[in-house]
């Protein structure tokens, strides 16, 4: 089940897309630096590349819905035009009915000799001023029938300029977020091959500290991964595990940011082993949570981390077969003590699923 809980990001209102544009893509995806500074690069590149794809994303959504809604209005202004039209030709077909009506009546004498003739005078010059204003008025209907034509055909042709331009928007963000993607998933397989050397090497290569945002407040607890779809579950039987899985598994691209699910200390950070890459916090209540599988660490042991903060990078590194994070909650620091994750992180009000 995919969760729905996703990362919520400040993103330009639609009006500011063409700043956007045209200032060109969100992140140069360029390497940094060689060696360990190299690996310390594409962990930070990564992490940017993640916002910014999220970003692009959402800029493309925007525009896709806006430009849907403009079409929307320029249908609505063509309905109103054929509607109007549609007004203007029963108001002529009804003078023309009243016309040829009073024709007929008349046998097409002048108004003097119907006067003249008529046994009732003021009755025939009630009903020549009466179809006099009637006249008029169906005159004066056509004339603002047209005026009201003529806005609605220039508001049409606004709607229909600013779709246009909605369109060539969002074709221009649709390439900028498959540009971004693709940088994006090139750095994060350039991180896991640095993840696999280290791991291969039994050697951590040191905490790369990524820019974030502020921590959840203090007693807090979250996730350790937003936009994931859940996998292998606590106690579920597979080849691949001794025995049962010890974890649940959060099904999350490489690079993906991971995050402390609750106030803690870093009690060991190691990059050997089936886990590969893998962080465990102490918390205050006396459980401990590990997360493996991953392809960079943003702490060190010995560090104090707050519920939310970024702590790590996933991956797929170690026993894994593709890229996910494992996580586990224990009661002491080491495998074979671990109480299902999801019941466990419900009670602390931080449900998943």
């Amino acid at each position: 089940m995919r969760s729905s809980r996703r990362r919520l990001l400040l993103v330009p209102v639609l009006l500011c897309v063409p700043a956007v544009i045209a200032a060109g893509p969100i992140s140069t995806g360029e390497p940094v630096g060689d060696g360990l500074g190299a690996e310390i690069g594409i962990s930070v590149q990564v992490a940017r590349l993640y916002e910014d794809a999220a970003v692009a994303t959402q800029m493309y959504e925007s525009g896709r819905a806006a430009a849907e809604a403009q079409r929307a209005e320029v249908q609505r202004l063509e309905a109103l035009l054929a509607g109007r039209r549609q007004e203007i030709d029963a108001l002529r077909e009804e003078l023309g009915r009243i016309a040829r009506a009073q024709y007929r009546a008349g046998g097409g004498l002048p108004v003097a000799a119907h006067l003249l003739l008529a046994s009732d005078p003021d009755a025939v010059m009630r009903h020549q001023q009466a179809f006099a204003r009637m006249s008029r008025d169906v005159d004066d209907a056509i004339g603002e029938s047209r005026k009201a034509e003529a806005r609605l055909a220039a508001d049409e042709a606004k709607a229909a300029a600013a779709w246009q331009a909605l369109e060539r928007r969002t074709t221009e963000l649709a390439a900028l977020k498959a540009d971004i993607e693709q940088k994006l998933e090139r750095a994060r397989w350039e991180l896991q091959g640095e993840a696999d050397a280290s791991v291969a090497a039994g050697s951590c290569r040191g905490a790369v500290r990524l820019d974030q945002e502020p921590a959840s407040p203090v007693g807090a607890w979250v996730t350790p991964v937003e936009g994931y779809a859940l996998s292998a579950s606590f106690g579920s039987g597979g080849e691949r595990w001794v025995s049962r899985h010890t974890g649940q598994d959060f099904a999350v691209p490489i690079g993906t940011p991971v995050r402390a699910v609750g106030a803690g200390r870093v009690v060991r950070v190691s990059c050997g082993g089936a886990f590969g890459i893998e962080v465990v916090l102490e918390h205050a209540d006396g459980y401990y949570t590990q997360y493996a599988h991953l392809a960079a660490v943003a702490v060190d042991q010995g560090d104090s981390v707050n519920a939310g903060q970024w702590i790590a990078q996933s991956g797929t590194s170690g026993n894994s077969t593709g890229p996910h994070l494992h996580f586990e909650a224990r009661v002491t620091p080491e495998t074979g003590s671990a109480v299902d994750p999801v019941p466990w992180l419900a009670e602390r009000g931080a449900p998943v699923g």
